[in-house]
């Protein structure tokens, strides 16, 4: 079945806060899988950490409350996970866990513990539409650890990004890479796409550059009748993904995603 283009841009259309996908990184690792520097994608592997000890800022201390809605799952997995499915595709099925392994919780400013009701172990396996494998584990509250590392791994090659924490909305982010079986090294992300909108290189590495560029795509695309950021479909999808790791975590069966 033929899909049906999208429509042009209106000045009354909008656009979604999943802007880890304008990360210059992310569109240099798009370009390396488009020129086969993997070859076929077997799998891919990502490994968090989000807010790290058992130490929280008060103006975090809202993440600890799982009615709230903002917690690891909904933040930190929800951007990691957007920007591995934007990359490689989305998910046809998954399984999950959750655990909340560590309910108590201080809050920095005050020295008051608080009972953290919010899972901070969350983990995913699943498979994605194009058949390679997929495995994802995001967690806080853990003394520390790999604060965020993305491998995809192929016929040919692999390729690894990381960052300091499970929030590659935020933290600037590094690629390696590697053909064959050696150990990856750095590969620098080319300095045409870090500096692809000039007013916004002084921002480089703070959290507004990706939000930043998400701006100036969203206007390039109503100047040109593009459509090149996440909108509403995008965080409805990924909403869609949330929903059935919930699902599968308190089943513990496989669901479709």
């Amino acid at each position: 079945m033929a899909t049906r283009p999208r429509p042009r841009r209106r000045a009354s259309d909008g656009f979604v806060g999943l802007q880890a996908r304008q990360a210059p990184a992310i569109e240099f690792v798009q370009e390396l899988l488009s020129d086969g520097y993997v070859g076929e994608v077997l799998s891919t592997t990502m490994v968090g950490l989000s807010v790290p000890g058992d130490v929280v800022g008060q103006p975090n201390a809202y993440m600890l409350d799982k009615s709230n809605g903002a917690n690891v799952l909904t933040i930190a997995v929800g951007h990691s996970l957007d920007i591995l499915n934007h990359v490689l595709g989305e998910f046809a099925d998954l399984s999950a866990l959750s655990a909340l392994r560590r309910p108590l919780i201080t809050i920095e400013e005050t020295g008051e513990q608080i009972v953290k009701t919010a899972a901070d172990q969350i983990a995913v396996i699943g498979t994605l539409t194009s058949g390679a494998t997929a495995n994802i584990h995001v967690r806080e509250a853990a003394a520390g650890g790999t604060g965020f590392l993305w491998e995809i791994n192929g016929s040919d090659g692999t390729l690894r990004i990381t960052a300091e924490a499970a929030q590659p909305q935020i933290f600037p982010l590094t690629v390696a890479g590697a053909k064959g079986g050696i150990e990856p090294v750095e590969l620098a992300v080319p300095a045409v796409l870090i500096q692809k909108w000039p007013a916004l290189t002084g921002l480089e590495g703070a959290p507004a550059f990706n939000v930043g560029r998400a701006y100036a795509v969203f206007a390039a695309d109503m100047d040109n009748g593009t459509h090149s950021v996440p909108d509403f479909a995008d965080a409805v999808r990924r909403h869609e993904v949330i929903a059935a790791i919930e699902r599968s975590a308190a089943s513990g069966e496989r669901v479709k995603a």
